[in-house]
């Protein structure tokens, strides 16, 4: 049973349409197995009538659990620790300060494509313990992503050894209930926040994410074109408030795609913000 090159091409053609998630002909080898797991749980043996099965079916759940088989979603608590770091004791001190000049006590972070949790609920250790008093903060940290899987085992909070391997050890005494092998999310963190299934590529959705102080998409750019990219970074500059600024992972940068953001250079980092 061989996945042909261009019924591939349709595979990956509607996914793209559906999500903005590019797959070229380099990654057949990995789509075409997730295909065929799929395929190997519903008895179909044909690549065809799989297709046209998420292709024009009304119910659109099967469409999203290959998606959910699509998504890479290898992560760990305070990954990438030096952007962390620069966030927490560079910039989240100026959003902070201008904010309590204003009295303006409300602070929003979106967490874009949040896997398993790992980053949303890092971000709330980072202001629990970064915030002089927490307790005067509104605090809210949505955490989206397009994968209900994950979704789902993030409002768990249940984590191995190897996702919390970077947690500091008084953080993970303090935040963090171990059971046997596991570590279970205690629920100071839970209550700051809330999770949510959002396509990225699903612009009504977006256009209904506003009013955020910070945005971290991490890691996720990097699966989309040139002119998808493009167009989820605008959506993302239409969510911030003026002066908030935005996290991309290390190999990708603001600059290449958008010239709409505020370069600068804060600590030791190259950062971007709504001017």
């Amino acid at each position: 049973m061989i996945l042909l090159d261009e019924l591939y091409e349709d595979y990956v053609k509607y996914v793209f349409k559906k999500t903005g998630l590019n797959y070229g002909v380099n990654k057949k080898y990995f789509v075409e197995k997730r295909i065929k797991n799929r395929m190997a749980d519903l008895n179909i043996e044909d690549f065809k009538e799989y297709y046209n099965l998420i292709r024009f079916s009304e119910d659109e759940s099967e469409f999203y659990k290959l998606v959910n088989d699509l998504t890479v979603n290898e992560t760990y608590f305070f990954r990438d620790f030096p952007q962390f770091q620069n966030f927490a004791e560079e910039i989240l001190p100026i959003i902070i300060k201008d904010k309590q000049k204003r009295g303006d006590y409300n602070l929003r972070i979106w967490s874009a494509a949040c896997s398993t949790g790992e980053e949303p609920y890092t971000l709330a250790i980072i202001l629990l313990e970064m915030l002089e008093e927490p307790e005067k903060w509104n605090i809210e940290i949505v955490a989206s992503d397009i994968n209900e899987l994950v979704i789902e085992a993030a409002k768990v909070g249940i984590y191995d050894e190897r996702a919390v391997r970077e947690v500091p050890p008084e953080y993970l005494y303090k935040y963090f209930t171990k059971i046997e092998d596991k570590y279970l999310i205690n629920l100071k963190l839970r209550k700051s926040v809330k999770f949510k299934k959002l396509n990225l590529f699903d612009f009504e959705e977006m256009e209904l994410m506003t009013n955020y102080d910070f945005i971290f998409c991490r890691n996720v750019l990097i699966y989309f074109n040139n002119r998808s990219r493009k167009m989820v970074v605008d959506s993302f500059y239409n969510s911030l408030n003026s002066g908030g600024f935005i996290f991309l992972g290390h190999s990708e940068s603001i600059g290449r795609i958008s010239a709409a953001y505020k370069a600068q250079k804060i600590g030791s980092i190259i950062v971007y913000s709504k001017p």
